[in-house]
């Protein structure tokens, strides 16, 4: 077995890796045990017939294919465990040479980890962040705790109004005639809430109970439905029923019901100002570490090849995939709901990728610089905390991590010391200028997959 690895410009590598000719005689063997039940020759059942003659009939190579499908991904795995430089890519494999005895020889084109230079990464200028809480969101936080303990009373005597819940049927038409899917009986619609098209909502307000209304409206030129988008609609709608939250009072009682260190209404303030205070204080310590990691990444230099970025839009394609799947949502279902395509998804991914890469890279090289290592003790907290997580054992943790989980591990602690020593020595200053038209563009672009979840749900509802 030998691997030689070429360097080529932009940080990428080919890597040709030889396998002595009794490994590969092995895997064709292999693939011949696998495959020969599927073969028919006449004179034989199946199962039966010798490699050598079924080579003979359909030609030497016919197991050559499933061979190296078994053998390059075992013997890559093994060399790459052996090879000092640090592969950051999925590889993409071409075989050289493959033939019965004589050695195989395949190569694998991959990215290397990219060397960083540093600049400036001590008393970078941050925004200073606001932390001050305002008597305003003290109360809308208590409203949102009485909006979730508010009683549901049914309401007979007047029209509907905005924050009502109404049990509504309807019927979609344009041009007079009905549309799939714009038909839905006994549907419960919170008045305001924007779960429909525009101004269907705002249409109901005034609306009698038990009294058929049309309401007018123009679905969306993006709207989801190609056949509908831009098109004016009507809507045949009937209140059946009327329902309003009434939200409870503000006083002791209330406090007794939702606070276990609250007895009073003044307490109970206090209470949630801290609440807030230590939320915004953290969203606050979030921005600014961003803010300050930026700012090092745009001072750094690194060279990062194009097979690094792709295998990162592909792990966080999988990972958002596996998001949307614990929703009950399958990424072929958001695709269908959004009429986007792994495609277009991993080109939105293209900016995030970029930037968790460069951040990653430059915590390292700061980690380095300054020689930020993860102590013995504060390992084995991590390995704790992960054992919570997952109500393991710690020394079950470590078992199932191996020796490169555990080098991962104590990298990811050296790294999380970088941020936090950038961060404690940048330099709080006025506000940062805002972003240009373009970067505000990459990152709502970033943005939109994120928030995808919440559209395929309501697409699916």
């Amino acid at each position: 077995m030998s691997l030689q690895v070429e360097k080529s410009e932009h940080n990428m590598a080919k890597l040709t890796i030889e396998v002595p000719a009794e490994e590969l005689e092995k895997a064709i063997e292999g693939a011949y045990q696998k495959s020969r039940n599927k073969i028919s020759i006449p004179g034989f059942r199946k199962g039966k017939a010798p490699r050598k003659l079924i080579e003979q009939m359909y030609g030497k190579d016919i197991f050559y294919e499933d061979a190296a499908n078994a053998l390059i991904p075992e013997v890559y795995d093994r060399e790459v465990e052996e090879c000092t430089e640090k592969i950051v890519s999925s590889p993409k494999f071409d075989v050289v040479q493959m033939e019965a005895g004589k050695p195989f020889i395949f190569t694998a084109e991959v990215a290397l980890k990219p060397s960083v230079t540093l600049g400036k990464y001590k008393g970078v200028k941050v925004e200073k962040p606001d932390t001050e809480v305002t008597e305003e969101e003290v109360t809308a936080e208590i409203d949102g705790e009485r909006e979730k303990n508010a009683r549901i009373l049914d309401v007979t005597d007047r029209t509907v109004k905005e924050g009502d819940i109404a049990t509504i049927d309807f019927e979609g038409f344009v041009d007079g005639t009905a549309f799939e899917g714009g038909k839905g009986t006994d549907y419960p619609l919170t008045i305001g809430s924007h779960a429909f098209i525009p101004g269907f909502e705002e249409a109901l307000v005034g609306a009698e109970i038990g009294r058929e209304i049309d309401v007018d409206v123009t679905f969306p030129e993006n709207y989801q439905a190609a056949d509908l988008a831009g098109k004016a609609a009507v809507f045949k709608c009937t209140v059946k029923k009327l329902q309003e939250r009434l939200l409870p009072e503000l006083d002791e009682d209330f406090v007794g019901e939702v606070s276990d260190e609250s007895d009073t209404v003044e307490e109970y303030r206090e209470e949630i100002r801290k609440k807030v205070s230590e939320r915004k204080a953290s969203i606050a310590r979030e921005r600014k570490e961003e803010e300050a990691i930026d700012a090092v990444v745009a001072e750094a230099e690194m060279d990062i090849p194009d097979a690094m970025v792709e295998t990162q839009q592909r792990q966080m394609l999988q990972e958002y995939s596996q998001r949307l799947q614990s929703q009950g949502i399958s990424i072929q279902q958001y695709m269908q709901f959004t009429g986007e395509t792994a495609q277009s998804l991993m080109e939105q991914l293209k900016p995030q990728a970029t930037k968790r890469i460069q951040s990653r890279l430059v915590l390292e090289a700061v980690a380095a610089a300054e020689n930020l290592t993860a102590s013995k003790e504060e390992y084995e907290e991590e390995i704790k905390a992960m054992g919570e997580v997952y109500q393991m054992e710690p020394d079950q943790v470590k078992v199932i991590l191996g020796e490169k989980g555990v080098e991962q591990v104590m990298e990811d602690l050296a790294v999380r010391k970088a941020a936090d020593f950038i961060v404690d020595n940048a330099k709080e200053g006025k506000p940062a200028a805002k972003k240009s038209a373009k970067k505000a563009k990459e990152a709502k672009e970033a943005d939109n997959v994120d928030n995808a979840g919440d559209t395929a749900e309501n697409a699916e509802e």
